[in-house]
Formats: structure tokens, sequence, C-alpha cells
């Protein structure tokens, strides 16, 4: 069986909302994660998305206000009162450490709940190598290897390939999963994804 390949920011409200159900189901399924963190902010833009700040006020307001406390509520996941402080710092780093530790066999599922939860619920500078240090350290993993794998081109280039890759099979937005090549955007669609790992969905989904 192939896995849940999992398209992503390290940074992503919505991706933190789903992280535990997620890891839920790939569990009870027998599914592995196949992790895809990308550079949300380009691929928006090259899948022809409006970036949030181009967005009404009354959109942001209810789309990552009202929204994301419901779903905090719905998922059992708090979330900080407010948008974290350190939201627009850039999210490369981050993202490379999430592909390093999956590449090097690292515990990618734990690291990945616990960057997103850091940002959305104690308001963690996603940047900071001495934050992303401890929280590597938090599961199990060595820091100062993976820290050094996120810098390296190796790993960079497959950063640059996931988000060429997102924009091509029309990644919409973070999170976004994949299920035998069926797209399911959003993680309110996780019932969707469960339902999809027992029984394929009718037709097929083919990015135009």
């Amino acid at each position: 069986m192939s896995g849940i390949e999992y398209f992503y920011a390290a940074h992503s409200a919505f991706a933190y909302l789903g992280s535990r159900r997620l890891m839920e189901i790939a569990k009870a399924s027998g599914r592995t994660i196949r992790h895809k963190p990308y550079d949300l902010r380009l691929g928006m833009e090259g899948v022809g998305a409006r970036p949030t700040r181009e967005r009404t006020a009354g959109h942001r307001a209810y789309f990552f206000g009202r929204e994301i406390q419901r779903w905090s509520e719905e998922r059992s996941a708090p979330v900080i009162g407010h948008r974290p402080t350190h939201h627009d710092n850039d999210i490369g780093l981050p993202n490379c450490l999430l592909i390093a530790a999956q590449e090097q066999g690292a515990d990618v599922d734990g690291l990945a709940h616990v960057i997103l939860e850091a940002h959305w619920r104690h308001d963690a500078d996603h940047a900071d190598r001495a934050t992303l240090a401890r929280l590597v350290t938090s599961v199990g993993g060595d820091p100062s290897v993976l820290l050094a794998a996120a810098d390296s081109a190796p790993i960079r280039r497959i950063y640059e390939d996931n988000t060429a890759e997102a924009i091509r099979r029309s990644v919409f937005g973070s999170p976004t999963y994949f299920v035998d090549g069926d797209m399911f955007y959003g993680q309110d669609r996780l019932e969707m994804v469960e339902r999809a790992l027992r029984q394929p969905y009718a037709g097929t989904w083919q990015a135009p």
C-alpha cells in the first residue's frame, strides 16, 4: 500500500489543527505519512491563489479567526488567541528540518506536530534555531545533525522539488493530502481521507 502524501508548511494553522487526527488515521489504516513540506507562499502564487494579506478583512476574520477557533475546539487542539507573533518569519528552515528528519529516518510525525503546536499554541518562533533544536530534542532527535542537514543543498533541493510538485499537482494550500493519487484539500477533509483509505471514492482526480 502507498502512503498518505502530505503537503503542508510548518507554520500552517490548519495543518496543526489536523495533525493529531491525521496521525491517528494513518496509524489505524497501516499507512505511513509521506511528508512533503513546501514553500506555501510560492505555492499559492503558483496555483493562482490570492495571498492572505490581499483578502478582505471579513474573509480573514472568518477563515483565519472563527474557523480556527471552532476547529481548535473540535479537534481538541488549543491555540493562542491571536495571530502568532513570528508568523511572517522565513519558513524555509523549519520546512527543511522536517524534510531532513524524514530523509534520515527520524520521528518526522512527532517533529511535525510539535513544531506546528509550538507555533500555534505557544507562540514559538519557527525560524529560531534554538527553538527548533529544543523541539527536535523533545522527540528524541539529534538537533545538531538535523539542523546541519536542513541547511544542506540536497535538502533544499527536495524543498524546491516539493514546491514545484505542489504547483504542478494544483495543491491549493496547506494542508493537502493525497490518497492513491486522489487529492483532499484542508484538514476538514480528514474524515474523507479516512474513508478513502478504507474504500476509494468513485472517479479519479487529475490536475488539469
